[in-house]
């Protein structure tokens, strides 16, 4: 009920309609129980994931979303006794593994996972890591990783991709095309000596030169725009897509029918934080939004099952 409300005194107030009174802080407390001892259990890698990507077509994807975490300041307590403090915004990132057919659907048999910490890149990457270790990605026909342009993200693929031993060959990295078409929107929109048409009419033809695979002509295009008007701005867009050019096979991916776009991963970022760790006037102490973040992951991504047993592993009783 905590996981799947809106917060732990709707949790508690949906407990006593069910005939189980609990106060706010128990409820708070045998969840974060829950989610502290799974999370032990996982990292013992004490019980089989139950699924195999063998021969399978993979999507892998990372993102990270906005919360607020609860810092408590120094000083005089408030007129009321209360401590002061802060709510600064931190970043949870997400990462999910799913896989789909050869005709690009998700298939139906596998159930994706999705994770998260606050721990920082190095952390959600070593969660995709044993994710992938587990599930047997070395025997997978073919691994996409697709994201938006975040450096975190792609600094640390190729390191991944060694450390699981994938053959060059199995593995295909994509910037989400939508997220490509945002920063051509950013172009047009520093050409203020521009008309309103002659944005739309160029933003539409890069767009189209995109997905039908002649990346060159956009590159040219953005070129002549960026020398016309040499601008931080425009410079900052132009790095990007020579940065990130490898990753804009769109035609060539769509024929196989591969996801071109980070929709599922965006999908997951509202639903996980959202709509249950961000808010008007939600602050959480880290410890319990980390363990949140992992119980809400596991349920929305149909895996409570998992987690239940996971947190009540025989070896990990007190």
């Amino acid at each position: 009920m905590a996981t799947a409300l809106g917060s732990f005194d709707e949790a508690r107030q949906d407990l006593r309609g069910r005939g189980i009174e609990l106060d706010c802080k128990t409820v708070r407390q045998l969840t974060r129980r829950l989610a502290s001892r799974a999370r032990v259990a996982q990292q013992a890698q004490q019980t089989p994931l139950g699924q195999r990507l063998c021969g399978r077509r993979v999507v892998v994807s990372s993102d990270g979303g906005r919360m607020r975490i609860r810092r408590r300041k120094r000083g005089r307590h408030t007129a009321k006794g209360r401590a002061r403090y802060r709510g600064d915004w931190q970043e949870p990132k997400l990462l999910m593994i799913y896989v789909v057919d050869q005709a690009g659907r998700l298939e139906k048999d596998f159930t994706p996972w999705i994770d998260g910490t606050l721990c920082g890149p190095q952390a959600v990457f070593g969660l995709i890591a044993a994710y992938l270790r587990r599930l047997g990605v070395t025997e997978a026909d073919r691994v996409l990783f697709v994201a938006d342009g975040a450096h975190w993200i792609w600094l640390r693929i190729a390191a991944l991709v060694r450390a699981l031993g994938l053959r060059p060959e199995q593995v295909e990295q994509l910037i989400d095309f939508y997220h490509a078409v945002q920063h051509l929107g950013e172009i047009v929109r520093h050409c203020t000596h521009w008309t309103e048409a002659m944005r739309r009419a160029w933003l539409k033809d890069q767009r189209r030169n995109l997905l039908k695979g002649q990346l060159g002509r956009v590159l040219d295009a953005i070129e002549s725009v960026c020398c016309a008007r040499h601008t931080p701005e425009l410079i900052r867009e132009r790095r990007y897509f020579l940065r990130n050019r490898a990753r804009m096979g769109y035609a060539r991916l769509s024929e196989q029918h591969w996801p071109i776009g980070s929709g599922a991963m965006e999908s997951a970022m509202r639903r996980v934080v959202n709509l249950r760790l961000k808010g008007n006037g939600i602050f959480w102490n880290r410890e319990t939004a980390e363990e949140m973040l992992m119980l809400r992951s596991y349920y929305k991504a149909g895996h409570w099952d998992t987690l239940t047993t996971l947190a009540f592993t025989p070896s990990l009783a007190a």
